[in-house]
């Protein structure tokens, strides 16, 4: 696990900004944890040397990719880039890790999303996907341009036959071609800004790392989340259940979540509270059912539940039983605390 991230409610300086981040670290975790604690104070850094001033949380700021606090972010990121190079263990070649970054500053009246890698996040406002921040793979044509402007090669979908991400903080030893710039070169680390002024529609955004997003779609993971978000106050929760699912759907990446709620999100629903009750209860009693009947494996259980249309339909969609295993395997622990090994059951046939 090479992950790392940034939860601040508060900025420094800015009390009524925060800043979250997510960093898909690779090849070690020495760049990605220093993105973690170094990425927003470079940001800041820049935002004081900003030709237009950004000296209070509380102004109506401009929100464009070319306004001043899009300018902060953007060299924030090439002055940790650059300053990370100079680290010893980078100089002497002992860290040679990377990291992709996906972050959000919230201000008083815009979001500022910054993406550098495959990390993504996405916005969800009015019941729809708004925003989804665009992946730099080096199959995408502007990447690939670049990559081979800079001497290199993409093969089986990876700079160099290498590296599956074309943007990145750290990777210094894509960074060597003395005749480019610094965003001019194999990976980049030059981030892409989209700001966008707040809306009272705004309900969530969720940022995280390639491995939830290898295997669902923008639309199912805002799905799920505003279907978690009416019946469970519990936010950390509602991440563990995500990369839960993520990992019963397949995924073989690390994984991390970040989620941000806004004013506008949905509320506890206590009718589906109690109805998500009901349907908890109701399974319990349907993996006793199918135990005793000699139907004992999560496998063959999950493909049972899944042919009911009466649990199916009170599930999200895309996750489907998915979002239930953990609730069967507790069950199948209850009825037989001495097996401790989990079944195996293939990510495919359960909708």
């Amino acid at each position: 696990m090479e992950d790392a991230h940034t939860a601040l409610c508060s900025v420094e300086g800015f009390p009524s900004w925060s800043f979250f981040g997510v960093y898909d670290g690779h090849a070690g975790s020495g760049i990605s944890a220093r993105c973690a604690t170094s990425l927003l104070p470079s940001i800041l850094e820049q935002l004081a040397t900003v030709e237009t001033p950004v000296v209070s949380a509380d102004m109506d700021e401009e929100s464009t990719e070319t306004g001043p606090i899009s300018r902060a972010i953007r060299s924030g990121f090439l002055l940790l880039d650059e300053k990370m190079r100079q680290l010893p263990e980078v100089q002497n070649g002992q860290d040679k890790s990377g990291s992709t970054a996906i972050c959000c500053l919230v201000t008083k009246k815009h979001l500022y999303f910054a993406n550098c890698g495959d990390s993504r996040a996405v916005l969800a406002r009015g019941g729809k996907v708004m925003l989804a921040t665009y992946d730099h793979k080096p199959v995408n044509p502007v990447e690939k341009e670049r990559i081979q402007k800079a001497g290199g090669t993409v093969m089986i979908q990876r700079v160099n036959g290498s590296l599956a991400v074309s943007r990145a903080l750290g990777d210094y030893e894509y960074k060597q071609n003395q005749g480019k710039g610094q965003c001019e070169q194999l990976v980049s680390p030059e981030p892409e800004i989209t700001a966008l002024e707040k809306s009272e529609e705004d309900e969530f955004a969720v940022l995280a790392c390639d491995g939830v997003w290898d295997v669902m779609s923008n639309e199912e993971v805002c799905d799920f989340v505003r279907h978690e978000l009416r019946t469970n106050p519990d936010l950390e929760s509602i991440c563990s259940h995500l990369v839960d699912v993520c990992l019963y759907k397949g995924s073989k990446d690390n994984m991390s979540v970040v989620l941000i709620v806004f004013p506008g999100g949905p509320d506890i629903d206590e009718k589906l509270v109690q109805e998500r009750k009901e349907m908890d209860d109701y399974i319990k009693e349907k993996v006793r059912t199918l135990y005793s009947g000699g139907t004992t494996t999560v496998c063959d259980i999950l493909m049972a539940l899944s042919e009911d249309s009466r649990i199916i339909d009170s599930l999200p969609a895309g996750v489907g039983i998915h979002a239930k295993r953990s609730l069967v395997e507790a069950e199948l622990k209850l009825l037989n605390p001495n097996k401790n090994d989990k079944d195996s059951c293939p990510a495919w046939g359960m909708s």
